[in-house]
């Protein structure tokens, strides 16, 4: 396991875990055994006064605090396994003003982006934010189990932030297949459609040329027609007129 990198949340220095059964609960205390006295005459000290009492319970309770909202990091190193925990060392104005410069100095280092998504922004302001808990949990337990709701409300409406953002990437590059398919489908059909629209057209030049024959021969085939029927009627005309006249002669008394 590689070693936690450098952050802005100010640790302790690591401990050695011998063995990997030695490894303790983020929310465990180690235990305060003082060794066993000899048995003397001596006689025995007075009770410390309740209000250092107090104030050592307030303590331990607020380390034990702080502990629970930013659990010990743990790493391997070999068969080693180191534990750190988080500093509760009080903090100053000076603390506070070293962590805004460190943060700025983390930003250009690791060329974070100014705007828009940036996941290493991001994790360096988680950092800054951890740190400030930390320093406000030493003072006030209750103001920085606060903070932690609000560090929790802020990374789960990023988390379904994140969600939404990759379901809606999803569906934009699944609509932009869906589209890039519907786009070969349909140039496909507009090509189908073409070439059919061709074999009509020529299906209908060719219908053309055959009725433009047929009215061509049938408008030779009916000027024969009227011609032969003219000359039917000349003819008829002819012989009307004969026989009339014939008719005529007959009827006609000889003198």
């Amino acid at each position: 396991m590689i070693p936690p990198a450098e952050s802005l949340l100010k640790y302790d220095n690591p401990v050695l875990v011998s063995k990997s059964s030695d490894r303790k609960s983020p929310k465990g205390r180690p235990l305060r055994v003082s060794p066993q006295q000899p048995m003397d005459s001596t006689p025995v000290p007075p009770p410390p006064k309740l209000k250092s009492s107090s104030t050592d319970a307030t303590k331990q309770d607020s380390e034990e605090i702080l502990h629970t909202i930013l659990p010990p990091r743990e790493w391997m190193e070999g068969n080693q396994l180191w534990v750190q925990q988080v500093s509760s060392a009080p903090c100053t104005r000076t603390d506070v003003v070293h962590l805004e410069e460190l943060l700025d100095t983390k930003l250009q280092q690791r060329q974070a982006r100014e705007t828009g998504i940036c996941p290493v922004r991001r994790e360096l302001y988680s950092q800054c934010f951890d740190e400030l808990i930390r320093q406000v949990t030493i003072n006030c337990a209750e103001r920085g189990l606060l903070l932690l709701r609000v560090r929790d409300e802020i990374q789960m409406t990023m988390a379904a932030y994140q969600t939404l953002y990759e379901s809606s990437v999803a569906f934009g590059v699944r609509k932009a297949l869906q589209g890039e398919q519907g786009k070969v489908d349909m140039e496909q059909r507009i090509s189908d459609l073409e070439s059919e629209s061709q074999d009509l057209r020529k299906q209908l030049n060719e219908q053309k040329a055959k009725c433009d024959a047929i009215e061509k021969r049938e408008h030779e085939r009916r000027q024969t027609e009227e011609k032969k029927h003219m000359e039917e009627i000349q003819f008829l005309k002819r012989t009307n007129q004969q026989l009339k006249t014939q008719l005529e002669l007959m009827i006609v008394p000889k003198k």
